[in-house]
C-alpha cells in the first residue's frame, strides 16, 4: 500500500473557535492578545495505491495547520498599506520575520554551520606524521552524512562514513562502486605521475579483490559479520546506496557519480600532501552556510510528516480488511503535524537534538529587534577555546560585523550580519546544467567513456564535478556577462581556481550563501554613474533596477577571491573589477549607529554594539495594544544630534532611543568619584530620562477535573486563602481592577475563586459542602504602579483570559 502527496496548498491565517462553525480569518494582533498560534491550514491532496493500482480518486485532505512568518508571503500583512496596517493593530515599521506561537513572538535564529556536499581538505599533525582528510557533509532530503577521506604518507587511502568505524581501503570502495580497473581509477583519481605513485600501498592492500561482487562482500563482511554471502551483499548495497554520498542519488544508478566524486576526494588528499594544493580553510566563509527558516523548517515538516504518514499507515491497513468505502479525510489526525511543529517552534527543540533554535524575539528598543532578526548563532561548544573559530575573518568583510558580538563565552561565536550583507536562495540546477553544456562544457560520463585525457578544466556544480571545459577564463567571463544580463539567475556566484597542474571553475547555486553588492568596474571606471544615483534619490529608479542593468552584482566570498576591489573611486585603476558601495556596510545594526567608530578603541565599539540594544525608547508604536509581560517606553525620545548614515537606515530617526545630554567631564566637588555621574536635578524634574514600564499580568479561568471552573470576582471571605478587604480594594462587582487606579505590591488586580485542586481538601472540611480557595492574581510585591488596562478575551480552549496591564 502506498500513500501519494500530490500537491500541497496553505490557506490564509485563519482561527477556529470552540463554539464557531467555520474558521474566521486571523490577524497577529489578535494572536499576541488571545495567545493564539498565527498559523494557516495545510491541505494535501492524497491518492491511495494497492499494488501500484488507485484504491480511489484523489482527495484534498485537512493535514494540520502550520505557523506563519509575520509579513511573509502568506501573511495579509505584507499585502497592507501603512494606513491599512494600522486599522488592524499593526506598527507599519515592524519588520517581521517571526512566528507568533502561543501569543509569544519567536525567531529562528540563523545557524552557520559548514557548507554541505562540498569537499573540505584539512590537515594535522599526530604522532610526527602528518593526516590528511577530506571531508564532505553529505546532505540530502533533510538528512545528512559525514564522508571522510584520510591519508597518511606511505599509507593506503581509507574511507570512513557510515557504521564503518575502522574505514574501508579506497581502492576496495571504488571497485565496489563499479570502477574495477586500476588504470581507469589512477587515471580519474589524477593525471600526475607523483599522485599515481602514492596510490601504491591502497592498491596493495586491495589486492586479491577485483571484482565488484568481491568488494562488496568484502564491505558486507563489516556491517553483517557471521551472515550469509547473499545476506552481506545486500546489506552492502544498502549501505553504500542509502548512507554514502546520498546527495548524489540513493540508488543503483548514482553509483558511477559516487565513484568519480571518491575519486576527487582521493586525489585532493593527496595532491595536499605533496604540497600542490593548500589545505581548506574551514573559517573561510566560502566554506560556510547560513541556516535559515527554510533548511530549518525542512527538517522539522519532514519529521512532522514522518509521523503523520506513520499514523495514517496504521489506520489504513487496519480498515482496508473490512472492505469498506475509504475516505483519507477520515482516517487522517490534524493535530499532528500542528502539535509537532507547534511545540518545536514554541520550545526551540529541533529534530536531532538540536536546542535554542527558536528565540523570544528581543523588544527592548527598535534597534534591538532587529538585530535579533539578522543575528548569526555557531553550533560549537561554548565551553570549548576555538579560538580560530571566534576570530575575525578577512571574509566576513561586508558581511558580518565585526563589532556586533557578545562578551563572555559567546563572544565570536554569536555574530550579526552586516548591513550590506544578502542570503542567497537555491538555484534551479537542471537550467545551469543545460546552459554549461550549451557552452561547450563536456560531461564527466563522457570523458570516462572515450577513455581521453580530460581538457585542463575540471567545472564543479555545489561541489560536485559535472564535467570538464578547455577554457577556464572564458567559460568563467560568460557566465558572469550573462548573470549580468539576467540570461542566467543572479542568485549564481562563478570562481576559478588555477593550481600547477589543473584549472577549476567552481559555480555555486545553493542556498545560505552570505553575499554582498558591489559596483562592478570596466576599464577602471564605475558603470555606476552620478546620474543613475540621481535616479534613486529621486525614486524613479530601484536598488533592483541597478542589479538588473549590471552596474551592481552581488558575490560571495568565493567568487571575491577572484575580485580586486577599490575602497573609494580614487583608488581606481586598471586591474579592479570591483569598487564598495560604501565601507560602512561592513558595520551591523548596532554598530552602523557609532559616529566615527573608527576612532575608538576595538573593545570599546563591541560594548557599544551590546548596550546600544539595551537603550529605552519606542519599540512599537503600538506599544498601547500590545500585552508584553515586560515593556519599556522613553516618554521624551529624541534623533540623536550627531548621527550615521547607517543611524537613519537602521530606524533611530523614526523609532529613537534615548536622549541628547549636555555632559561636561570634571571633578565632582574635589571628590575623586571613578566612574561616577552627577545629574542636574532640575533636568531631571523636568522629564531627563523619564520612562514608563509595564507589565501584564495574565490569568485564565480553567475548568477542573471535577467539571467545576474557576470563576472572576470579588472572592467572599468564606473561602480558604481569604486576604483582607483591604487587598481588594481597586477592584469592580466582575472581579477586574478599575482603569487608572493605583496599585502597590500584594494588591489584587485580578479577582478569581478556583474549587479545591485535589481529592485531601474535600477531607479536611467537616462539612459536605466544597470550600473553594482564592487564586486571585496580585502585584508583585516590590512592585506599584497605575492600572492602564484590561483586556478581556476567550483563548483557544474557550477559556476566558484576562490581562491586566499595570
Amino acid at each position: 500500500m502506498t500513500v501519494k502527496f500530490e500537491q500541497v496548498d496553505v490557506g490564509k491565517p485563519v482561527k477556529r473557535e470552540v463554539l464557531a462553525p467555520t474558521p474566521q480569518d486571523l490577524y497577529p494582533s489578535e494572536a499576541r492578545l488571545r495567545n493564539l498560534t498565527y498559523e494557516a491550514p495545510l491541505y494535501v491532496k492524497m491518492r491511495i495505491f494497492l499494488d501500484g493500482k488507485p484504491l480511489a480518486a484523489p482527495e484534498t485532505v485537512w493535514v494540520g495547520n502550520i505557523p506563519v512568518l509575520v509579513k511573509s508571503d502568506i501573511c495579509p500583512l505584507s499585502k497592507m498599506t501603512p494606513e491599512e496596517l494600522m486599522e488592524v493593530g499593526e506598527d507599519p515599521l515592524d519588520p517581521g520575520g517571526y512566528f507568533i506561537i502561543n501569543g509569544s513572538e519567536r525567531v529562528i535564529v540563523a545557524i552557520e554551520d559548514l557548507a554541505p556536499n562540498r569537499i573540505i581538505v584539512t590537515h594535522k599533525e599526530g604522532n610526527g606524521r602528518p593526516q590528511y582528510s577530506a571531508v564532505v557533509l553529505s546532505a540530502a532530503h533533510g538528512r545528512q552524512v559525514r564522508v571522510e577521506v584520510s591519508y597518511r604518507k606511505d599509507n593506503p587511502v581509507k574511507v570512513f562514513f557510515s557504521r564503518i568505524y575502522k574505514g574501508v581501503p579506497a581502492i576496495i570502495m571504488l571497485r565496489a562502486l563499479g570502477m574495477t580497473k586500476d588504470l581507469e581509477i589512477a587515471n580519474t583519481i589524477s593525471p600526475l605521475k607523483e599522485v599515481q605513485e602514492l596510490l601504491e600501498p591502497s592498491f596493495q592492500e586491495a589486492e586479491g579483490i577485483e571484482t565488484t561482487e568481491q568488494a562488496l562482500d568484502y564491505i558486507g563482511s563489516r556491517i553483517a559479520f557471521g551472515y550469509a554471502e547473499e545476506y552481506r551483499l545486500e546489506k552492502a548495497e544498502q549501505t553504500i546506496d542509502s548512507m554514502f554520498l546520498i546527495h548524489l542519488g540513493t540508488n543503483k544508478a548514482a553509483r558511477m557519480k559516487k565513484a568519480i566524486h571518491l575519486c576527487e576526494m582521493v586525489g585532493r588528499v593527496i595532491e595536499t600532501s605533496l604540497g600542490l594544493r593548500e589545505p581548506d580553510d574551514r573559517d573561510h566563509y566560502a566554506n560556510k552556510r547560513l541556516k535559515l527558516e527554510s533548511a530549518l523548517l525542512t527538517e522539522l515538516y519532514r519529521m512532522a510528516f514522518v509521523k503523520l504518514l506513520r499514523d495514517l499507515k496504521y489506520q489504513l491497513e487496519r480498515i482496508i480488511p473490512t472492505r469498506q468505502p475509504l475516505q483519507i479525510a477520515t482516517y487522517v489526525r490534524p493535530g499532528i503535524v500542528s502539535e509537532y511543529v507547534r511545540h518545536a517552534l514554541a520550545t526551540g527543540n529541533w529534530p536531532g537534538g538540536r536546542v535554542g533554535v527558536t528565540q523570544l524575539l528581543n523588544r527592548t528598543n527598535y534597534m534591538a529587534t532587529l538585530s535579533h532578526l539578522r543575528r548569526v548563532q555557531s553550533p560549537l561548544s561554548r565551553g570549548q577555546p576555538h579560538f580560530e573559530a571566534r576570530d575575525l575573518h578577512g571574509t566576513h568583510w561586508g558581511r558580518l560585523c565585526p563589532c556586533e558580538t557578545p562578551e563572555g563565552s559567546n563572544a565570536g561565536l554569536v555574530k550579526n550580519l552586516a548591513l550590506s550583507a544578502e542570503l542567497s536562495f537555491q538555484g534551479n540546477k537542471k537550467e545551469l546544467r543545460d546552459r554549461l553544456f550549451q557552452l561547450n562544457v563536456i560531461p564527466i560520463t563522457e570523458v570516462i567513456m572515450k577513455k581521453k585525457p580530460p581538457p585542463s578544466a575540471k567545472v564543479f556544480v555545489d561541489g560536485v564535478l559535472e564535467g570538464y571545459h578547455n577554457n577556464a577564463a572564458a567559460l568563467v567571463n560568460e557566465l558572469r556577462r550573462l548573470r549580468r544580463e539576467c540570461v542566467i539567475s543572479q542568485n549564481i556566484n562563478v570562481a576559478m581556481y588555477t593550481y600547477q597542474h589543473v584549472q577549476e571553475v567552481v559555480i555555486n547555486t545553493d542556498e545560505g550563501r552570505v553575499r554582498r553588492p558591489l559596483i562592478i568596474v570596466e576599464n577602471g571606471q564605475p558603470t555606476l554613474q552620478k546620474q543613475h544615483v540621481e535616479l534613486i534619490k529621486r525614486q524613479t529608479s530601484r536598488f533592483r533596477d541597478l542589479v538588473s542593468l549590471g552596474m551592481i552584482e552581488f558575490l560571495d566570498a568565493e567568487e571575491e577571491e577572484n575580485a580586486y576591489v577599490a575602497l573609494s573611486a580614487d583608488e581606481l585603476n586598471n586591474e579592479h573589477t570591483h569598487l564598495e558601495i560604501s565601507p560602512y556596510g561592513m558595520l551591523g545594526v548596532a554598530a552602523s549607529i557609532i559616529p566615527y567608530a573608527e576612532h575608538n578603541q576595538s573593545p570599546r565599539n563591541v560594548y557599544e554594539g551590546a548596550m546600544g540594544k539595551q537603550a529605552l525608547g519606542v519599540f512599537a508604536s503600538n506599544y498601547a495594544l500590545r500585552t508584553d509581560s515586560r515593556s519599556h517606553l522613553l516618554v521624551y525620545p529624541q534623533k540623536p544630534i550627531v548621527s550615521t548614515r547607517g543611524s537613519g537606515y537602521v530606524g533611530m530617526d523614526t523609532r529613537p532611543s534615548g536622549q541628547n545630554m549636555v555632559v561636561a567631564i570634571l571633578t565632582g566637588q574635589g571628590y575623586n568619584m571613578e566612574d561616577a555621574v552627577v545629574l542636574n536635578r532640575s533636568s531631571v524634574e523636568r522629564g531627563l530620562g523619564l520612562s514608563l514600564s509595564w507589565r501584564t499580568y495574565e490569568v485564565e479561568a480553567r475548568q477542573s477535573p471535577g467539571g467545576q471552573r474557576d470563576r472572576f470576582g470579588i472572592p467572599d471571605p468564606s473561602v480558604r486563602g481569604y486576604k483582607g478587604e483591604q487587598f481588594y480594594r481597586v477592584l469592580d462587582r466582575d472581579g477586574f481592577a478599575h482603569i487608572e487606579s493605583d496599585v502597590s505590591g500584594g494588591t489584587v488586580i485580578v479577582g478569581m475563586m478556583s474549587p479545591p485542586r485535589f481529592l485531601e481538601e474535600y477531607q479536611r472540611v467537616p462539612t459536605r459542602e466544597m470550600v473553594w480557595r482564592d487564586s486571585s492574581e496580585t502585584v508583585q510585591p516590590s512592585e506599584s504602579g497605575t492600572v492602564e488596562n484590561i483586556f478581556i478575551t476567550v483563548n483557544s480552549d474557550g477559556n476566558k483570559l484576562v490581562k491586566a496591564k499595570v
